[in-house]
């Protein structure tokens, strides 16, 4: 009965400082007091308010992502009366990748700076802005420099993913946040195949000389995005930016390893989404239609298959999950090139469906692995309980904003390989060979960091405990996070 009435008094006291707050500060709903580690807060009201903020995330950063792999389906509409050659396609399909990396970091701090809810609005409605661009010079005759500045223009869309990220990442206690950021992270990521199913159904029944249809879907779904997020969102006012915690992340050497992981696992995700539908047209010969209907069964896989990867990490450790799926990617990755010198495009599309699956699996425990690092680089320094939580959540939301954007320009990478295979070798093959051996780095990487010989010793009791892990062993056993 006690336990009763204390979580209702504590659900009461939630909403009444969520209220005050809103009062108090102008441009959106703040929420006063913010404790996803305690318990009875949790249970009370936290996990409803987090749920909620889950939701709406999800879907803005749906559209985002859509919209920043707007171009992956434009290049499928640009038929020969555009003069763009397959080299200067790949290169197009890159820009958006580059631009959207670089505002990833911005991205970061600005939740902190102007509130979760109220930077969802913002960067939603922000991206009206490439679409209507789009729109404009989707016509034969114009010229690749406003291709290149239209698609570049879309990059906004992948800085959404940083802010929402980083944003839910604050609403969820630590033992839920690889579920919580693989859901986030995996309903943003099907915007790319919905995307590509739309320029599916729009090559199918309109034509390819129909891309502005696609474009005229996207405005109103755009206003809903953003309508939402003012409607149902929450800023948390605990959430402040550090610039010194940003610092102190550039430092760690953690956050340049994981960066690394994030190449291979996001990084291929996204390179492989816009490169795709490229790739089976000037390898394989497939017609627009044919390649569109190809084209979006990989990332729709890869995209749902993402809270699995963030599930199993949470379950039997991320750095298990990941290198057991790097030594995956790497197999899938050599079934593609003995497809693609074979061109055998029934293997092909096997391997190539495989990889993005498993790229979406890495997604998930990647990212599980962060806030889990940086909390056993507290348990080793010897912080216990709420001091060790608190070091690792600064850390670890700093570090994701680097992590992000350094993991988004593998997609660049990527996109700017098959340029080069194709200009030079008139195929993907050289592109893939280069690709298994990066993967195979990531996973001896892996080992050596995070698993190699790893226990069950005093350092891995204290990062179950919280407890200190004592004088003799500090050394976090990373095959737990």
């Amino acid at each position: 009965m006690t336990d009763e009435s204390g979580s209702t008094k504590a659900a009461a006291e939630t909403e009444t400082e969520a209220g005050a707050g809103a009062r108090r500060r102008a441009g959106g709903r703040w929420i006063e007091r913010w404790d996803p580690e305690d318990a009875e807060f949790w249970a009370a009201s936290g996990e409803r308010i987090a749920r909620r903020n889950l939701a709406f995330s999800v879907l803005s950063e749906h559209i985002g992502f859509s919209i920043w792999s707007l171009w992956s389906v434009m290049v499928l509409f640009m038929g020969p009366e555009y003069g763009v050659d397959p080299a200067g396609k790949f290169f197009l399909v890159a820009m958006p990748t580059l631009v959207g990396a670089v505002l990833r970091v911005p991205y970061t701090f600005a939740v902190a700076r102007f509130g979760g809810r109220n930077w969802t609005v913002f960067s939603a409605l922000l991206l009206l802005v490439p679409t209507a661009a789009a729109a404009v010079v989707m016509t034969p005759g114009t010229s690749y420099t406003t291709f290149l500045v239209a698609a570049a223009l879309t990059g906004v869309g992948g800085g959404n993913f940083a802010s929402s990220m980083t944003n839910i990442n604050s609403f969820y206690p630590l033992r839920k946040k690889g579920w919580a950021l693989g859901l986030n992270a995996g309903g943003g990521n099907i915007g790319v195949p919905v995307i590509q199913l739309l320029g599916l159904l729009v090559i199918g029944t309109a034509g390819a000389a129909q891309p502005r249809i696609v474009l005229a879907v996207y405005v109103p779904l755009i206003v809903i995005a953003a309508l939402c997020a003012a409607l149902f969102m929450d800023n948390l006012r605990p959430v402040t930016n550090d610039t010194g915690a940003a610092k102190d992340a550039a430092r760690e050497r953690h956050t340049w390893v994981m960066s690394l992981l994030y190449v291979g696992t996001f990084g291929s995700f996204i390179g492989y989404s816009f490169a795709f539908g490229l790739v089976l047209q000037n390898q394989f010969a497939r017609t627009p239609l044919q390649a569109a209907s190809l084209t979006f069964i990989g990332p729709l896989l890869g995209s749902l298959v993402r809270p699995v990867g963030g599930r199993l990490a949470d379950r039997y450790g991320g750095a298990r999950i990941t290198l057991g799926n790097f030594v995956a990617m790497g197999a899938a990755t050599g079934v593609v090139i003995y497809a693609s010198a074979q061109r055998s495009l029934p293997v092909f599309l096997v391997g190539f469906i495989a990889l993005f699956v498993l790229t979406g699996l890495g997604n998930g425990s990647t990212y599980k692995m962060i806030p889990g690092i940086f909390q056993a680089e507290a348990v080793r320094r010897g912080l216990e309980g709420e001091a060790a939580a608190a070091y690792g959540r600064r850390l670890s939301g700093a570090a994701m904003g680097l992590i992000g954007a350094v993991g988004a320009l593998g997609g660049l990478a990527i996109n700017l390989a098959f340029r080069q295979a194709f200009e030079t070798a008139g195929s993907g093959t050289p592109a893939f060979v280069s690709f298994l051996a990066f993967y195979a780095v990531c996973g001896v990487v892996t080992w050596f960091v995070y698993l190699r010989g790893a226990g069950r010793g005093p350092a891995a009791t204290a990062l179950a405990s919280g407890a200190d892990a004592g004088e003799e062993d500090r050394r976090p056993v990373y095959a737990q996070v």
